[in-house]
């Protein structure tokens, strides 16, 4: 009776031991498999194990493990970021050394502070400085590749009104936030959303007194005389490479607004070249370098020097050079 209640226990204790899944296969799997079973079941408890440390590794808040790839890059930032300071630390002593052997030389102005002084002259501007508007309402005549370009006139023309010594103050007028040629100036421009200028969906025709607007276009008869104080001149944002002609002249006419044009038949003359080619038609930020340029010096020869490229086929005359 002893004998059969230990047999029993032996045979009991063997079921427990026992793999689940090869009771499930008894008599059709040969002893190779059961033991390709068995090594499978083990990686897998060593996979799990492996994953349940890595998890208990992130959740205690220690370093994750990191590929040799992303250590060296690592170092080299490091190295990088030190180097910037010592760099600094060098830069900072040396002007302490110049200050000390110079006392009576003016230091160079720190970047804060030319910053806060571009954004008061700006400021300036809006209030008592000459108006420029950008008429952007039409893009609808333009593909993606004119938006584009234009979205980088806009940027050279902000870029030169904020190191102008007198700037003018700015203003995109039929200019909406959700229309193309807004998403790629913000792409294109770092920091457009910040510019110092008003943006509004407004037309300039119905912003600003009809009286107090001068069109700028290269099909007007009258030339420009002077840069007033008391009136807005607008140009057209317009990049057309198909040449569309007198689109900007056209609008104007339709709201009897004042037009007028560069002079630059009036100070330059026709220069030969290669393609016989010869333009007034210019960018926007071309033009306001010349508007700019003659605010301060009031000398149109200096100014349209300043503008107009030898590409379009002028240059002054022998007696203003």
């Amino acid at each position: 009776m002893r004998t059969d209640c230990m047999d029993w226990e032996l045979e009991g204790s063997a079921q427990r031991t026992e793999s689940p899944v090869l009771r499930g296969q008894e008599g059709g799997v040969e002893d190779t498999d059961e033991d390709g079973l068995s090594e499978s079941f083990q990686l897998l408890q060593i996979d799990v194990e492996c994953e349940c440390r890595e998890r208990e590794t992130l959740a205690t808040g220690s370093a994750p493990w990191c590929s040799k790839n992303v250590q060296r890059k690592q170092r080299h930032w490091e190295k990088i970021v030190a180097a910037k300071k010592s760099k600094r630390k060098q830069e900072k002593e040396r002007r302490k050394a110049n200050r000390a052997e110079n006392p009576g030389i003016c230091t160079q102005h720190s970047r804060r502070f030319l910053r806060a002084l571009t954004k008061e002259k700006l400021l300036e501007a809006k209030h008592s400085g000459p108006r420029l508007c950008i008429d952007l309402s039409m893009t609808h005549h333009m593909s993606k590749k004119e938006m584009s370009r234009l979205a980088g006139q806009i940027r050279r023309l902000y870029g030169s009104n904020k190191k102008a010594e007198r700037p003018f103050w700015i203003c995109l007028t039929g200019f909406t936030t959700d229309s193309p040629l807004y998403e790629e100036c913000l792409r294109m421009n770092d920091g457009f959303s910040s510019y110092l200028l008003d943006i509004t969906e407004e037309d300039c025709f119905s912003l600003f007194p009809l009286e107090t607007l001068v069109y700028l276009t290269p099909d007007s008869e009258h030339a420009l005389e002077d840069v007033d104080l008391s009136k807005v001149y607008v140009l057209g944002g317009l990049v057309d490479e198909s040449i569309q002609k007198k689109v900007t002249f056209q609008k104007a006419q339709e709201h009897s607004v004042k037009t007028a044009r560069l002079p630059i038949q009036e100070y330059m003359v026709r220069h030969q070249n290669g393609k016989n080619y010869h333009s007034e038609i210019l960018a926007i930020n071309q033009v306001f370098d010349i508007l700019s340029t003659y605010f301060d010096t009031h000398n149109w020869p200096e100014a349209l020097k300043k503008g107009v490229s030898p590409g379009k086929g002028y240059v002054l005359s022998n007696s203003d050079k």
